[in-house]
């Protein structure tokens, strides 16, 4: 999908395309960083929109890992389905992140190691980012991480509503620049 396309998703569904451009491989590269892709068995990932995080993911992980791709507009949907088709171990869900519980369930995945987000909290009605979170919490596991990026800091208190322990990483080489959350499990 070319950047003009990109634009496009955006400007006709701001709410589930939370950026202008896509995300920059360095934005990538801080997303993926605190993964320990010797152990995890599941990673899921949130609004993978192009796959510029997933590619990064499907590089380091083990073979035997278990990604899952959650992804809510319709035309990132079909992109991915086509890109990501011969990748085993790869499952790739249209819907909310909101039904994080039924996704799992559907791949027999007993809880996430780590979850990565490109969901655009700051645009999202409150309350599904209450559930999105919310359901993200119950289903880490307790040595687990969820990261996402903001381009401002605007929803960093509300999600240390959920996630208390915070570390922030700014990325200026990104259209625009971007904070990354790593959000640990455990309180």
């Amino acid at each position: 999908m070319s950047g003009l396309s990109f634009i496009k998703e955006y400007i006709t569904k701001p709410r589930t395309v939370g950026a202008i451009w896509p995300s920059s491989k360095y934005l990538a590269k801080k997303m993926v960083a605190d993964i320990d892709f010797g152990t995890a068995k599941y990673i899921v990932e949130y609004g993978p929109g192009t796959g510029v995080f997933t590619d990064r993911i499907l590089q380091a992980r083990n073979p035997d890992t278990v990604v899952l791709l959650i992804e809510n507009n319709q035309e990132f949907h079909s992109l991915l389905t086509r890109k990501y088709q011969h990748h085993p171990n790869l499952n790739i869900e249209y819907g909310s992140a909101a039904n994080l519980e039924t996704y799992l369930e559907k791949n027999n995945i007993p809880q996430a190691d780590y979850i990565i987000s490109g969901l655009p909290f700051a645009s999202l009605p409150p309350e599904v980012s209450a559930q999105i979170l919310a359901q993200t919490k119950k289903h880490l596991a307790p040595e687990g991480r969820f990261v996402t990026f903001q381009y401002t800091l605007l929803k960093k208190d509300f999600i240390g509503e959920y996630f208390p322990d915070i570390e922030i990483k700014r990325e200026l080489r990104n259209i625009p620049p971007a904070h990354v959350l790593s959000c640990k499990a455990n309180d």
